[in-house]
């Protein structure tokens, strides 16, 4: 019996706990989903990430079942729920706006969900007492949502969500409504309490820095389909396009030639510069190079002739950096850059020269 029961508990530990087998919703005329596939482990924090309107947020609520496929299989923990409604489908959803009950105090709210699943008062009050320690509310049970800061009432919906136990926690835009300092410890708390527990988790966000930051792996999002897949460094270090690599991040991206190639390395034409960089299975031809902000290198005065050179359009202090906004010459482009001297800044109106630092290049077949 234990030995079944442990090849149990490994098939389940090994099955997807979310699963979209090519999901479709459309809106009449407007497909929001078109044919997106994935899975998601387990015990993971995925993160659905993408522009406005590329149909992320339309996703996780396919997989809450707030809305209904029109094509494909959604499949939670292995089983069938394409056609269950919300309420059958064991998933609890983290919403933007908290919608906590404003005339419930704290205890309340987290223990709602399990009264009306039939729980006793006790029970229930004891269970909802955990979860609220667990989120470091112990103390608030008896305050009014009205009493309590951004922060706490994200918490409370996240103890009111957690305390359900449920195979799949989905949050949507969880900390949109909080300030950027408040947002970098709620981030920290939501990752930290979703490894403490083991919870699998869907995440719905639009703040890069954010999916960076918490996520296991990112699903990236445009035009109602799946752009890439994968961890925060693959997307940001290998970038299997233009979008991608523009998107995560920030990027320039540049019109190139590929002169040659030869032993992993491109040797790549960028108007007088010769740069030589690795080539990631493009071949001689035109091409595209991405360049990150930090790896732009700039130096006042004209350069080389095998140099790039361009003029400071905009100057930026950000207290901890600099940016710069640079017209390119030869190209005819811009470029943004970053720098940690801000003590010796460039003056906007600069003539500069700009090189990049060779291992922060991304060349791309892909315009």
């Amino acid at each position: 019996m234990n030995a079944m029961a442990a090849t149990a508990d490994t098939e389940r530990a090994q099955r997807p706990a979310v699963r979209f087998e090519a999901v479709t919703k459309r809106y009449g005329a407007v497909v929001a989903v078109d044919a997106v596939s994935f899975d998601i482990a387990p015990a993971s924090l995925v993160t659905l990430l993408g522009p406005s309107g590329c149909g992320k947020t339309t996703t996780l609520r396919l997989i809450a079942g707030l809305e209904q496929a029109s094509q494909g299989r959604i499949l939670i923990d292995g089983k069938d729920v394409t056609l269950l409604s919300a309420a059958e489908r064991d998933v609890s959803m983290v919403f933007q706006s908290y919608a906590l009950f404003p005339h419930m105090n704290v205890m309340e709210n987290v223990s709602y969900g399990l009264r009306a699943m039939g729980l006793g008062k006790a029970e229930a009050a004891e269970r909802a007492a955990e979860k609220l320690s667990l989120v470091g509310l112990s103390g608030y049970e008896r305050r009014q949502p009205s009493e309590l800061s951004g922060g706490q009432q994200q918490r409370v919906a996240v103890a009111r969500a957690i305390v359900l136990e449920p195979k799949v926690l989905l949050f949507d835009e969880p900390l949109s409504n909080l300030d950027a300092k408040l947002r970098r410890r709620v981030r920290e708390e939501i990752r930290d309490l979703q490894q403490e527990l083991k919870l699998t988790v869907v995440y719905v966000t639009h703040d890069q820095e954010e999916a960076l930051a918490v996520s296991d792996r990112i699903v990236v999002m445009n035009a109602a389909r799946i752009a890439q897949d994968g961890t925060p460094r693959q997307l940001y270090n290998e970038p299997r396009s233009s979008f991608i690599a523009d998107f995560m991040g920030d990027a320039n991206v540049l019109a190139v030639t590929v002169e040659s190639c030869e032993d992993g390395q491109a040797a790549v034409k960028l108007g007088p510069a010769r740069l030589a960089v690795a080539d990631r299975g493009v071949g001689p031809g035109p091409a595209v190079l991405a360049v990150r902000p930090h790896a732009v290198r700039i130096a006042e005065g004209a350069g080389r002739k095998d140099v790039l050179s361009g003029r400071v359009l905009k100057s930026s202090y950000l207290g901890d950096h600099m940016e710069y906004r640079i017209a390119l010459a030869d190209p005819a482009a811009e470029l943004f850059a970053s720098s940690p001297d801000v003590v010796r800044p460039v003056a906007e109106g600069a003539m500069v020269s700009v090189t990049f630092e060779p291992a922060a290049l991304i060349l791309m077949a892909d315009g």
